[in-house]
Parts: C-alpha cells; structure tokens; sequence
C-alpha cells in the first residue's frame, strides 16, 4: 500500500484506504506479471545481451564442456543434434545456368569433382575431412555456443594447402577470440571489431590457444570479417557472441547426473548383501559374556552366509537382521523422465531421443518426429547459411582465381555462387506408407523427383547416373527385373497407382 493511502486516507478510514489500493492496483498490474510480490520474484536484469554474454559466456562453456565429457546424457544430446542437422554431413550441389537459363552441366560437373578431391585436405592442419570438420564444428556450436572458421585463399607464407586448390580452413574454437578484450576507442567489443551500425568489420584471434601450456604469449592478430565464418548462438538482438545450448538447463542436467550416480552406489550397496547382529539392552550382558581374544579386546565377529544357515553362536537376546537399502529405487524412473523431458524441450531435441525411450504407438512417434524435424531443420539450415554457405562461396572464388575451372562465356556470371546444399533427412517410421505418400505427391505435380531425391539426402544426378548405369549392366547381362526397369508409378485418372506387371507380361 502507498503511503498516502497507508497513512494518510487509512488514520481517518481503513476501509477507504484499502478500496483505493484495490482500485488502484488494479490499474496498475495490467500484466500481473509485472508486479512483485511475496510468491514470485522480480528480475531487475536490465542489462544488454552482450553484457549477460560477456559474464556468462565463458564459465558456461566450461560446464557444457564437462558435461560432454563426463556425462553420457549430455554427450548424446550433443550427438542427437550433429547427426540431424549435419550427419553424413551437408553436401553441396552446384547450380551455376547459363546465360539461356539452362544448367551449365560442364561446369557445375567440374566444380563437383575438384570439389570432392578438395575435401579430403580442407584444413590448415591436414588432419580432418570437410564433413568431419562439419561435425566438430557443429558439436563445439551446440557445446559451446558458437564457432569460428578463418577461409585462407592464396599463398600463405608457411601455409601448405593440402590439395591443388590453393584453399583452406582454419577451425577456432570460441577460446581463440577473447571475451574480456573491449576497446570502446576501437569499437572493440569482446574481441569483435564492429562499426557504427554493430556490423562485425574484423575478429582479433589469439595467435594460439589460451589453454594450451606452450603458448608463450597471448599476443592477438586481426582478422577481417570477410574471411571469418562466425556461427553462434544468440538469444537477443545486437548480441555478439554465443551462449552455449546448455545453459538453461545446465543445473538440472547436473542435478540428473548426480541423482543417478548416487542411485548407483546405492544399487551397489545393496547388491552386496549386509547383515547385523541385533543386541538387547545392556543390562541382559555381563563382561564375562562378551568374547574376547589373547589380548583381552573384544573379539570381531563375522558371519559366513551359505544356503541353509543356521546362527548357533548368538548371545542371549541377539538377533540376525539383513540391510534393506530399499534400492533400486522404483520412483526413480518416472522422476528421471520427467526431468529428461524438461531438459530436452530446452536443448531442442525430442524426449525419445534423449532419453533413449521409444516406447509409443505409431501416431505418436510419428508426431513427435514430424514436430521435432522442424526444429532440426531450423538448425540445420543456421549452419548452412553461417559456415557452409561462405565456405563454398570461398571455394569458387579459388576455384575461379587460380584457373582450376574455366568458365565460358555464355555462363550467367550471377550464378557462380547458386548451390543446393543436402543434409540429412527425415527417418521413416514406416517406409512403404512414407514412399506412397511420396509417390502420390510426384504423381499430382505437388513435388519434383530431384527434390525428394534432395531430401532424402541424395544428389539427383548423381542418383539419375546410377540408375543409366544399373540399366545399361543389367541389360548386359540380359537380367531382367519385375517391371523390366518401366514406370510403374504413373496413376490412373482416380489417383490410384497403376496395377503391377504380372510375371506373364514381363516375359513378354
């Protein structure tokens, strides 16, 4: 209550003091949420996202990081999220036209096959191919919130490019660019260099890794933003830097990890069977009774358990009693998944997945992939525009700069950057319904072939070569199949698929 009303209207009368506080706060508390009070706390966080991230940022990823280490759960969060936003990993299909609008078929042919001889050496250190270098850069994304890659094109004094292609990555983890470098002089904010309009300009990188033990110095160089791929988590706008995936639910993966190794122990204690000798009260012994050995201390006594055991060496009043830990405990498992679930809704993967229970119906699984498929799909397509996208954009321009692939003149110039990337697709539950459904949608015009091939994370032609080349060798080899290699997918005017070829009219 204000103090006018407290002390003021409420001396002369208490009940119109409080009818105005009720009418007041009324008005007030429009959104109840915005009043506090005795049963819900008020945040007072008024700060920018870049303030929280430049706090939290880092002890956050030392903890997503343990717990990728140290806890299984975690770790197959981790792997749930790399194998449905990258998997195999997210392939790309050059799509430059001519200047007619056709496909430039020699050129994007030529992209593909110096493009596959590329990836096996992509990076500085020669260790990863492309698309496990996707994978690790996808993990540390999740993990830690954000990932950083430099693409090196040219000769690089001391570099050695692993290929032909004078072409490479250089993959940072979020270590190398300093959460506690600001220069407000240079626009310098937690190691991005930014102009007037918050638009990242350069990246100042540590030349080496600040946790390793021969790093001498923690001397930085500048990097422009043109050839530095910057992916990362954000949750506000003119946010910066990332925050890892785990950080709303870091407490309660935690709380889970050790709820189950204490439920471990305790399965273990009771797994090794204990048993006490229960005594009366002290007044039913005598010194004399209590055996003792050569020295005159009291005696250990230890009990042997076989089948069939009889205690014939009790003291009067004594009793045999087993421990009952009561474990493993039965309301374990229902409280588990309940905070499995809550830990899933906040790191974006489905409940089944990470807790490894698939048991439902079919309706159900099937929901709850087709809900959780749009999720990854969002991811996966944050990491294709922010890393995969720039690095083939890069790779043309070594492709193009140092005459690897020569263009002619009638290509359309404004599609050398034009690429369909494929990454991983959706698992059928049940593979024929899903492949009528499929079908019926090719039939009625309401999908192309080469996208269903796309999405189920093939490259259309090199699928239709597959196909030219199975039928040329099955035609070799006079081998016939059910069919004889014709359409049977075309439907009647009723929309059904067309009947099958008996065995009858194949031999003819």
């Amino acid at each position: 209550m204000g103090w006018f009303n407290r002390y003021v209207i409420g001396s002369i009368s208490p009940k119109w003091a409080m009818q105005r506080e009720r009418y007041a706060r009324g008005l007030r508390a429009y959104y109840e949420a915005a009043e506090p009070s005795r049963y819900r706390k008020w945040r007072t966080d008024r700060r920018s996202g870049n303030a929280q991230v430049e706090r939290a940022a880092a002890p956050l990823r030392v903890q997503a990081r343990h717990l990728d280490e140290n806890y299984d759960v975690a770790a197959g969060i981790l792997d749930v999220l790399v194998a449905n936003t990258v998997g195999r990993g997210v392939q790309p299909e050059p799509q430059v036209l001519l200047q007619d609008g056709s496909p430039a078929t020699e050129v994007n042919s030529k992209l593909l096959k110096l493009w596959n001889q590329w990836i096996f050496a992509c990076d500085v250190t020669g260790q990863y191919h492309y698309y496990e270098l996707q994978r690790l850069a996808a993990r540390s994304w999740f993990r830690d919130g954000e990932i950083f890659a430099q693409r090196i094109v040219g000769t690089v004094p001391g570099l050695f490019h692993g290929t032909a292609l004078p072409y490479s990555l250089e993959a940072l983890e979020s270590d190398f660019v300093p959460h506690d470098l600001n220069d407000p002089d240079r626009r310098i904010v937690q190691g991005i260099e930014v102009n007037a309009w918050g638009r990242p300009v350069a990246f100042h990188v540590y030349k080496g890794h600040p946790g390793d033990s021969f790093t001498v110095s923690l001397e930085t160089k500048r990097v422009p933003a043109s050839v530095m791929t910057h992916l990362a988590f954000r949750k506000s706008f003119h946010q910066l830097r990332g925050i890892s995936i785990f950080a709303t639910v870091m407490g309660r993966l935690d709380d889970i990890k050790e709820v189950d190794e204490n439920e471990r122990v305790a399965a273990r204690v009771a797994a090794a069977m204990a048993a006490v000798i229960k005594k009366g009260t002290p007044e039913m012994y005598e010194a004399d009774d209590v055996p003792r050995d050569e020295s005159g201390q009291p005696m250990r006594r230890d009990m042997f358990f076989e089948p069939g055991i009889i205690f014939d060496e009790l003291m009067p009043g004594e009793s045999v009693e087993t421990i009952d830990t009561k474990r493993p405990n039965n309301a374990l498992i229902p409280f588990r998944d309940a905070q499995l679930r809550s830990a899933a809704a906040g790191t974006m993967v489905s409940f089944s997945s990470a807790s490894k229970n698939y048991n439902g119906t079919y309706s159900a699984q099937r929901q709850e992939l087709v809900e959780q498929w749009g999720i990854y799909q969002m991811l996966g397509s944050g990491f294709t525009f922010r890393f995969c996208q720039p690095v083939w954009d890069s790779f043309i321009d070594a492709a193009i700069l140092s005459g690897a692939v020569e263009l002619p003149r009638n290509v359309d110039r404004d599609t050398l950057y034009d690429c369909t990337h494929t990454g991983p697709s959706m698992i059928w539950i049940d593979p024929e319904k899903e492949a009528k459904a499929l079908i019926m949608q090719m039939q009625w015009g309401f999908k192309a072939r080469s996208r269903i091939i796309r999405e189920r994370g093939d490259n259309p032609d090199e699928v239709n070569r597959e196909i030219q080349r199975d039928q040329q060798e099955l035609e070799r080899l006079g081998i016939k199949l059910p069919g004889d290699g014709k359409a049977q997918a075309s439907a009647d005017t009723d929309g059904e698929p067309a009947r099958e070829s008996t065995a009858e009219e194949v031999e003819e």
